[in-house]
């Protein structure tokens, strides 16, 4: 969900003398992650006396704050209005709401009474309630009514406490350091912390708690971001910070400790992408620029997996033993894929792989329900989690209680360092580049790519399947980049279609055996980017009840079988024949040599052949467009649909 950023800087002679440069990071940060909530937006600058030029300054505190409700612009448009000091830390934040609706007073920063705390979150607090309660009892006031603004005025009185005793004061450098030690164990929740105090203009504190974290480190000036997006204009070189850890952050220092106080470290990594992977680079939108860059997303996660010394497909991540991890993988007798969303979708087509391929039951499970219905889950079950993020909060709980009843764990993960991958036993990374348009797009096709290796690499090392057999399979794979841009080539024409469609208000999607799991995503995609009903059926389902909504303002989008399965065909080809009887358009997907689609259809969108098993990477493709070509021609932002944010990180 909500973005942060956090800038210290401005104290070494490596840096290019810029008095707003603390201002502009914030302001650019937030930018890049505005993707992940756009409710509001507001940055907390903390700057030096020597920054302030009026004769006045010994009574002023030195924390700036500007936030506005809505889109990022409004902060800027604000800033532009009221002007702010250089200053030489900053922390940023872009909101996705939780508690409280979207005003100016919601907005983060949340400021402790006395001006001297800011401070910014990424999480809910469980018992916000209760400590609220409490602090107003002690006569603090409060001006927003979100669970965040709870936090600051518990730093300021820890923060008062620390200073108020003599060897506490003695013992740390930085007192708000210690404050947030003392703060973070009275809340209950998910969190990601940033706060800075008026009076060390130099330091900013952090704390992470099933929330996302990672510092940016820069020549003589340090970066806080909730994603490695909201510094990567400035450096590559960062920091994952691992569960229950709290970071010091000045210009030219990282100091991590536990929650008790302990040092500790963070693991250090380099971000194998540039800034330009989050521009436009010359698109309108950044979900048409991810559409198109769907080729290449799915030959990066395919590139180097197979090493034909071993026949085996190799994974990015296996504990150290590999022979014993393997050897209980041999003995698993049931797969569970849990995911959410349109990662959940990608793994009910896995699904027909991995149990076509490795003759073994697959459950797929939406994350948010796995751990709460008490399933069979022991140390004969692999529990694989999807996520783009590897912060999908609902996911890594899924993937954590699996953990905890002894199952193996595997990810399928977009990004380095998430704390989903950090958890699970192996990982297998999709690839895909960043991500920034909200929808999935490049996310999926990838995820299925992934989890197509998955189920290779388990019937390899289970011998369900020979090394030629594999490679066979992998050939096959290597070949969709190719056909997926041919697809992709169409852009105009299947835009020309929905330009044709833009009044309709409900839309019909219908596909049989690995066709469903397409036709839930197509529906999806329309609902999330032009606002309107659409739904996904098994197409054997028509006739038990959705045949009911059919009528001549009832558009329907069928993914026909593959040729090569001519029973499935021939059953969907009647299920078009019903849907037309009753006056309805139909809209098809379906091979390039399907003679009967292109004669039972309204318009057929040709798919180029493959094996059965890989039609999902295509069909996908085409839907993905109609969606975002429908609502573009409607005027609607589908880089961030109303109510959305990219990565879910709370519950």
């Amino acid at each position: 969900m909500c973005g942060i950023v956090g800038y210290a800087g401005g104290n070494d002679k490596n840096i290019v003398d810029d008095s707003d440069r603390a201002l502009v990071v914030a302001l650019n940060g937030l930018t890049r992650l505005e993707y992940r909530g756009y409710d509001s937006a507001g940055i907390a600058l903390c700057t030096r006396p020597s920054n302030i030029l009026d004769d006045d300054s010994a009574s002023k505190s030195y924390l700036q704050v500007r936030k506005k409700a809505g889109r990022l612009k409004n902060l800027i448009d604000e800033i532009e209005t009221h002007p702010l000091l250089p200053a030489q830390t900053s922390i940023g934040h872009t909101r996705w709401a939780t508690h409280g609706e979207p005003t100016d007073f919601n907005a983060h920063p949340h400021i402790s009474n006395d001006l001297r705390v800011a401070l910014i979150h990424n999480g809910i607090i469980e018992n916000a309630s209760k400590l609220r309660q409490a602090l107003e009892e002690r006569g603090v006031h409060f001006t927003s009514v979100t669970d965040t603004e709870v936090v600051v005025h518990l730093l300021r009185e820890e923060l008062r406490f620390v200073e108020d005793d003599d060897n506490l004061r003695k013992k740390t450098k930085y007192p708000l350091t210690h404050a947030m030690q003392r703060v973070v164990k009275q809340l209950n929740g998910t969190f990601t912390l940033l706060a800075v105090d008026a009076s060390f203009s130099d330091v900013i504190v952090g704390a992470k708690h099933d929330s996302p974290l990672v510092v940016g480190l820069g020549d003589g000036e340090n970066f806080f971001g909730s994603d490695v997006v909201a510094f990567i204009e400035y450096t590559s070189n960062a920091i994952e910070i691992q569960q229950d850890q709290i970071v010091t952050l000045t210009s030219n220092d990282v100091v991590i400790t536990d929650f008790d106080g302990n040092l500790s470290t963070g693991k250090h990594f380099t971000v194998d992408w540039d800034v330009s992977a989050a521009t436009k680079s010359g698109y309108k939108t950044f979900m048409e620029k991810e559409i198109r860059e769907e080729p290449k997303a799915v030959a990066d996660t395919l590139l180097g997996r197979f090493d034909e010394t071993t026949g085996c497909i190799k994974l990015d991540k296996v504990p150290h033993d590999v022979n014993a991890f393997e050897e209980r993988l041999r003995t698993i007798n049931k797969v569970i894929i849990v995911a959410c969303g349109t990662a959940a979708y990608a793994g009910l087509v896995a699904r027909y792989a991995i149990e076509h391929w490795c003759r073994i039951p697959v459950e797929v499970e939406l994350a948010h329900e796995f751990r709460y219905r008490d399933p069979i889950v022991n140390s004969e079950t692999l529990v694989v989690s999807i996520s783009q993020s590897g912060e999908t909060m609902d996911t890594l709980m899924a993937q954590r209680y699996a953990s905890e009843q002894g199952a193996q764990t595997i990810s399928i993960c977009n990004t380095k360092g998430a704390s989903i991958v950090r958890e699970a036993d192996g990982v297998l990374y999709t690839r895909a580049g960043l991500e920034v348009s909200v929808a999935s797009t490049k996310a999926f096709v990838s995820q299925i790519t992934a989890a197509y290796l998955l189920g290779l690499y388990l019937a390899s090392i289970r011998g369900n399947k020979y090394t030629d057999e594999v490679l066979e399979i992998v050939d096959d794979l290597c070949e969709v980049p190719d056909k997926i841009q041919e697809l992709v080539d169409q852009f105009e024409s299947i835009s020309n279609l929905a330009h044709g469609l833009r009044d309709i208000k409900s839309v019909l999607f219908l596909g049989r055996n690995i066709g469903y799991p397409v036709a839930l995503e197509g529906a999806l995609k329309l609902k999330e980017l032009a606002y309107i009903h659409a739904e996904g059926f098994a197409a054997g389902e028509l006739k038990h009840g959705p045949i009911a909504l059919i009528d001549a303002n009832m558009p329907v989008f069928v993914i026909l079988p593959s040729l090569s399965r001519p029973q499935l065909h021939a059953k969907v080809i009647s299920n078009i024949q019903e849907i037309k009887a009753r006056g309805a358009q139909v809209f098809t997907i379906a091979d390039a040599q399907d003679i009967q689609a292109h004669e039972h259809a309204t318009f057929t969108i040709d798919r180029p052949i493959v094996p059965s098993l890989l039609t999902p990477l295509l069909d996908i493709v085409p839907l993905q467009i109609f969606a975002y070509a429908l609502a573009t021609s409607k005027g609607l932002d589908v880089d961030k649909p109303r109510n959305l944010a990219k990565s879910v990180t709370v519950e």
